[in-house]
């Protein structure tokens, strides 16, 4: 249950990014409240998360999660770059995150 809850955390962390980028400096009020929501359930998952793993593993995973998660968000919404160096990058976090899922106690 504790990489169900940090799956999901990660996946928040997506949610309140893309909604950062969507709130133009806060001065939206349906993408603020949103973030403000991700945020807050990403956190609380994460939190929940390291009941059972361990805090490091579950923070790099956390943050992998999101960083993947927010790259792919970017490029299919925001028309952010492209490219095979990116891309390559983007798969060894994963690759990564997969690792320590692994790997992890």
């Amino acid at each position: 249950m504790a990489w169900t809850f940090l799956l999901i955390a990660g996946l928040l962390e997506v949610g309140f990014t893309t909604a950062l980028r969507l709130s133009e400096g806060f001065s939206r009020m349906g993408p603020s409240l949103a973030f403000f929501t991700c945020a807050a359930l990403s956190f609380l998952s994460l939190q929940k998360a390291t009941v059972d793993i361990p805090l490091g593993t579950a923070y790099a995973v956390w943050v992998g999660i999101g960083a993947a998660g927010t790259i792919v968000v970017g490029v299919s919404l925001f028309n952010e770059p492209v490219s095979a160096a990116r891309f390559l990058f983007l798969g060894t976090l994963v690759g990564s995150i997969i690792g320590l899922r692994l790997f992890s106690p």
